[in-house]
């Protein structure tokens, strides 16, 4: 799952996907349907990058990552606007570590929504491209090795790259 530049911005409803960075803040785009483009200035508003978000567990936190795969799996996601009874249940079968007392319904309830929202976008579909790297070297078969080292030992040739000639001034006399 590739949450990469996905950010919740507090105090704006939905996610936003980070398009481009300047000197006081970010230029983001809505990932609802109407694409809204928004100025969010770092030193009034708190973003928070849904690939670093935790959910408050009995010894350890959990990934939102991890909490989103089990609900790819998961048989039925509840509504939204369900009441608290039936979110915590659904939470047990998709977080069951998490902590009772520290997760509201209103948090389990912005999960829903986020993932509501994520599950349609092919970037939820990707592989992350964090963890991509060292799955494909553990996944490399040992035949390929010495191909690798064939083509490294292959010498590069660079072109050193020309100087320019100064014009100097001469005096004629």
């Amino acid at each position: 799952m590739n949450l990469q530049g996905i950010v919740a911005v507090s105090g704006k409803p939905g996610l936003w996907r980070a398009l481009a960075q300047n000197k006081t803040g970010y230029v983001l785009e809505s990932l609802d349907a109407q694409k809204t483009k928004l100025i969010v200035n770092l030193s009034t508003a708190k973003l928070a990058a849904l690939s670093e978000i935790t959910i408050f567990g009995v010894d350890d936190d959990i990934k939102l990552i991890d909490v989103f795969e089990e609900m790819k799996s998961a048989a039925s996601i509840p509504d939204t606007k369900a009441d608290g009874k039936k979110l915590r249940t659904f939470f047990f079968e998709v977080a069951p570590d998490h902590d009772e007392e520290k997760v509201y319904a209103s948090d389990m309830k912005k999960v829903i929504s986020w993932y509501q929202l994520l599950k349609d976008l092919p970037l939820f579909n990707e592989p992350d491209p964090t963890q991509a790297p060292v799955a494909e070297a553990e996944a490399a078969p040992v035949a390929e090795a010495p191909v690798a080292e064939e083509k490294a030992a292959e010498p590069i040739v660079a072109e050193a790259p020309k100087a320019k000639a100064k014009k100097v001034a001469t005096k004629k006399a």
